[in-house]
């Protein structure tokens, strides 16, 4: 069982020094929350797991203030020197715990994150709490039902125990053990049971130009048809979840 963070994740993830390509996965989570909120530049964000800033920093071009959190703190160190800004504060918290005051976030990224985290519960208990009475959190998640993990290229690596797992990932040579803790779509509904779920998985396949998906769906393509009769008819089987969650008003 994952009971631990994956220290130092960022020095072994190029993906989080990739300046367009982090920008790009930015502007979809944009699209999305500006599809719902429209003007967020009185609002406020709060980007957990924001690594080495790049998607903090696109956040804040949009935003009126921005805080970045991560438990990372070498990837913190590299945020503050090369993408910081005047409206965005960084810190090194853990997501299950930031010590932030709670209400005082209007809106939460929580990109790819929640399987990472020792205790996803605790998780979602502290972005319910940070953010205001009808705050959102933009929630992707990838699918436990899937043929190939993506952080470790192990096909069907996801569905194993964790025992099993850890040993999978040191038999291949990619790893001490297997840190990732997915869910399934029934399991991600019981997660944020706290939320409302406004989904936007099959919108975003729908229009990928609208929400800056194209680099990984073509309008009219066959991929784009197969995405689409998933999310409607197999929905349990879709690889990724793309959620607002929205807090209630009345709590």
């Amino acid at each position: 069982m994952a009971d631990e963070y994956q220290v130092g994740f960022a020095a072994l993830s190029p993906a989080m020094f990739d300046p367009e390509g982090r920008r790009q996965k930015a502007e979809k989570v944009l699209a999305v929350v500006e599809d719902y909120v429209r003007d967020p530049s009185r609002l406020t964000l709060l980007d957990l797991g924001c690594s080495t800033g790049f998607m903090t920093r696109t956040y804040a071009e949009r935003f009126g203030s921005v805080v970045g959190v991560d438990i990372d703190a070498d990837a913190i160190r590299y945020a503050t020197a090369h993408n910081a800004a005047p409206n965005i504060r960084y810190f090194v918290r853990d997501a299950m715990d930031t010590g932030l005051p709670g209400s005082s976030f209007d809106v939460a990224t929580c990109t790819q994150i929640y399987e990472h985290v020792p205790d996803a519960g605790r998780l979602m208990d502290e972005i319910h709490r940070v953010l205001t009475p009808g705050g959102i959190c933009f929630f992707s998640a990838n699918n436990r039902i899937m043929a190939m993990e993506p952080h470790y290229r192990l096909p069907f690596l996801s569905l194993l125990p964790h025992t099993l797992a850890d040993a999978y990932v040191r038999l291949t040579g990619r790893g001490s053990r297997y840190f990732e803790t997915h869910r399934t779509v029934w399991g991600l509904r019981a997660l944020v049971r706290n939320f409302e779920i406004i989904d936007y998985t099959r919108r975003v396949i729908q229009e990928p130009e609208r929400f800056h998906a194209t680099d990984l769906v073509c309008s009219g393509s066959v991929k784009q048809r197969l995405g689409v009769a998933v999310a409607r008819y197999a929905y349990g089987l879709c690889p990724t979840y793309l959620w607002l969650l929205r807090k209630p008003t009345g709590g």
